[in-house]
């Protein structure tokens, strides 16, 4: 037994929506806007480790310039896998 298609003229859905959706589309200006909280900005001003962190990363640039800086294999492979492996 062999069935033959009916030929409905190619008929999409698809294609009648995609019309209607090109035809309404409009242009419109979006504003991208941020929003900085009040807890967000205090600890930004009242920052305690700005001048610790300052000056522990002199220290390590001048160990690094002088070549007095060592990594240690060992601990960075296992802090590694503490982060990939939860």
């Amino acid at each position: 037994m062999k069935i033959n298609p009916i030929h409905f003229h190619s008929v999409n859905p698809y294609k009648r929506a995609q019309r209607n959706v090109s035809a309404t589309t409009t242009t419109s200006n979006f504003e991208d806007k941020i929003e900085i909280s009040k807890a967000a900005k205090e600890m930004q001003i009242t920052s305690d480790f700005s001048a610790e962190r300052a000056a522990k990363v002199q220290s390590l640039k001048q160990q690094i310039q002088s070549g007095e800086y060592q990594v240690d294999a060992g601990q960075v492979a296992k802090d590694l896998l503490k982060y990939y492996r939860p």
